[in-house]
């Protein structure tokens, strides 16, 4: 999620449960340990390029180690000697707001180590998209009113909004993932595995990915009242098997890919206009065809083989055609298999 939404909520959050007690020093405090967990993500390496994925949203993030960084979020206001009187409620403030971080991390896309080190899993609820326009504001309106008030209850009623709207996400995901396995039963396809990724902004257009015969199929589901669907388009998975015999000759490229692979969940396929890059399947620059946002390359030869490709420069939002399929003006939406036209 976005900083300023990890902000947001963990400042919400220590204002309702410490506000009485610490004034704003609550929001202040929770708005920093909000943000804390995301300094791993400066933890990078010239010869290592897979580093920094393998570390985002891995230890900071984790259950088990939310005391220690509630603790480290506390510390500027603890080495202070007038703040230490209140160290219990500081303490309590940051610790919780530092672990509302891993948690919303867990409702998008991306994956969080949330059970790190007793296991590598990337929890991935795929219920909002990274940025949500409409979720942080319903955190920063309660903020806003909450503290310059002097009340908490503004502050629980934007918190009780961004759950509301988080909840509906979900609701509309399992809507989306039913019309999927409507269209992949139409279609004869046995599903190996599926999931349903939501576009930005919004729980009403959906982007379906599912796997069948070794073939990642990609459509585009509304679930905006009734649900509708647009056909995508498909690309072959590529296994470790689909690695080139010198780069299979390559201890390091072989580490690499399946470090990679465990990154983007198994969902790796070569880029159509870039076929010597494997590319993180599960998401796509283009709505039509898959061009991979990120991904790797490997040189065999080199010293260092790997070679991490990222795309999202080019990751521009198409706000009139994301509009047009969202207000339902989009002609190659239809009904799903089997189903009447809606009138």
């Amino acid at each position: 999620m976005d900083p300023l939404t990890h902000a947001l909520l963990g400042a919400s959050a220590a204002h309702v449960a410490f506000g009485p007690k610490l004034g704003r020093r609550a929001w202040l405090v929770g708005a920093f340990a909000g943000l804390l967990p995301d300094v791993e993500f400066f933890i990078r390496s010239s010869a290592d390029p897979l580093l920094n994925i393998e570390v985002h949203r891995q230890f900071t993030h984790a259950f088990a180690f939310v005391p220690v960084g509630g603790a480290l979020a506390a510390a500027p206001w603890l080495l202070r000697r007038a703040q230490r009187a209140d160290w219990r409620p500081l303490l309590g403030a940051a610790t919780l707001a530092y672990a509302t971080h891993g948690v919303l991390d867990a409702c998008t896309n991306y994956g969080t180590q949330l059970l790190w080190p007793f296991s590598d899993l990337r929890v991935a609820w795929h219920w909002l998209t990274t940025v949500g326009p409409l979720l942080t504001l319903l955190l920063l309106a309660g903020l806003v009113f909450g503290v310059r008030s002097g009340r908490r209850w503004p502050t629980a009623l934007g918190l009780a909004g961004a759950l509301a709207y988080t909840g509906a996400a979900a609701w509309q995901q399992e809507r989306a993932l039913a019309a999927q396995a409507e269209i992949a039963a139409a279609r004869g396809h046995p599903v190996t595995r599926a999931k349903m990724f939501p576009t930005v902004g919004n729980f009403f257009l959906w982007r379906s990915v599912y796997e069948s015969g070794g073939v990642l199929h990609t459509d585009r589901i509304r679930a905006a009242g009734g649900l509708s669907w647009k056909a995508g388009s498909t690309v072959a998975l590529a296994p470790e098997l689909a690695l080139t015999p010198a780069e299979r000759a390559n201890e390091r490229v072989v580490r690499d890919y399946r470090r990679f692979a465990w990154f983007s969940d198994g969902w790796v396929a070569r880029a159509p206009a870039a076929p010597d890059v494997y590319g993180d399947a599960r998401y796509s620059l283009s709505s039509e065809r898959f061009e991979p946002i990120w991904g790797v390359r490997f040189h065999p030869e080199a010293r260092i083989p790997t070679e991490w490709v990222d795309f999202t420069a080019q990751n521009k939002v198409p706000l009139a055609g994301l509009w047009r399929e969202l207000s339902g003006g989009d002609p190659g939406y239809g009904p799903l298999p089997g189903r009447p036209a809606a009138r």
